[in-house]
């Protein structure tokens, strides 16, 4: 049996006439960036997340990027954030001159261990950035107590988790500003790339807005420094189509989600949906110890895996300045050194999860 770890063939093939007409009804516009189909989207997506404001932007990085710049992050600054995620979260910080100050995650949900935020909270710090890792929230209602009282900017790193819940809030509606991105392989994924912003701030919206086209107010005015942050139209007409279908999407993956813990539970370390929250399953990750091997093993078997994250931000190259060492976040390290995701989207059948599941458990 040959798997497909994302299947975006078989999402493209899903809704491809729908697809089609929409992307040659933008190219026969021959308005390509900013037009109807993302003012659309951006409507679409306030309304779904039950923001104030949504903004379509370039991708999911520079989403962070402006998020943070409109809020006025600069050298020197220092923002808390998680070193068990992907790069885009703690690199934007450094593009800015700002120092990524990481904290270790929670065991359990793999999240940013919110008792551990308040110890790193300086006299430099102006924000805290949450990582909604695999697709669920981290605990939002603590991070935003902890900012309240420290007078902090949080920023939510929902690149991960866009849909998901916590308490029956949407990701992305719950801190001054939340970001995702729409890459491919994302839960909602374009057909390149693509992101968003979201914010209940009116003000803090407008510059978002006039950052993503170079800080420009009116044509050839500037009034910002910004950046050519804008989703192209054709990404956003993709999007519009894929948004439709998006809740019974997220409701296949949690149902495949349902069916691997099922097979796995009883051998298999997963990380903990708090009873709270949901997940999108953006990933579908487990924790062994003999991760190398079984990788050989089950790609032999047709079955892809993927290693989300292999080293930890604390210890990547680009971040020595910083000084740390391995040991200094133990779980993180942890973590990078046991996790692997299996195969997930919506279109795994049974068939395809018995297989998966009965190779994983031989193999370990």
């Amino acid at each position: 049996m040959k798997i497909d770890f994302a299947n975006l063939d078989k999402a493209y093939q899903e809704h491809s006439s729908e697809f089609e007409v929409a992307a040659l009804d933008v190219m026969s516009s021959a308005r390509y960036i900013l037009g109807k189909d993302t003012d659309d989207l951006e409507a679409s997506l306030q309304d779904y997340v039950k923001s104030d404001f949504a903004l379509g932007v370039s991708s999911g990085t520079d989403a962070l990027l402006l998020a943070m710049m409109a809020l006025g992050i600069r050298g020197g600054d220092e923002i808390i954030t998680t070193p068990f995620t992907f790069i885009a979260t703690s690199e934007t910080i450094a593009c800015l001159g700002a120092k990524p100050v990481f904290v270790d995650i929670d065991e359990s949900t793999f999240n940013i261990d919110v008792t551990l935020i308040e110890a790193a909270i300086t006299a430099k710090t102006k924000a805290i950035m949450p990582v909604s890792l695999y697709g669920q929230m981290a605990d939002m209602d603590a991070i935003n107590e902890i900012a309240r009282r420290h007078n902090l900017f949080v920023i939510e790193d929902a690149a991960q988790s866009f849909g998901a819940l916590y308490k029956g809030k949407r990701s992305c509606s719950m801190s001054t500003v939340g970001c995702t991105s729409f890459f491919p392989a994302k839960p909602l994924g374009c057909f390149g790339d693509g992101g968003a912003l979201f914010t209940q701030d009116q003000e803090l919206y407008e510059k978002m807005k006039a950052m993503r086209v170079h800080g420009q107010v009116q044509r050839y005015t500037h009034k910002y420094i910004g950046m050519g942050g804008r989703l192209d139209n054709l990404q956003a007409a993709i999007l519009n189509v894929k948004l439709k279908y998006y809740e019974r999407d997220i409701e296949r993956r949690q149902n495949i989600a349902k069916k691997y813990d099922e097979l796995l539970s009883e051998t298999i370390s997963t990380p903990e949906i708090i009873k709270d929250r949901t997940s999108v399953y953006a990933q579908y990750t487990v924790r062994i110890k003999n991760r190398e091997q079984v990788q050989e093993n089950l790609k032999a078997a047709g079955i892809p895996t993927a290693v989300h994250y292999p080293i930890p931000m604390h210890l990547q190259e680009c971040f020595s300045y910083l000084g740390h060492k391995k040991g200094d976040f133990p779980i993180s390290e942890t973590c990078a050194d046991q996790v692997m995701s299996l195969p997930m989207n919506p279109y795994l059948t049974n068939e395809e999860i018995d297989y998966i599941t009965t190779n994983l458990i031989k193999f370990l």
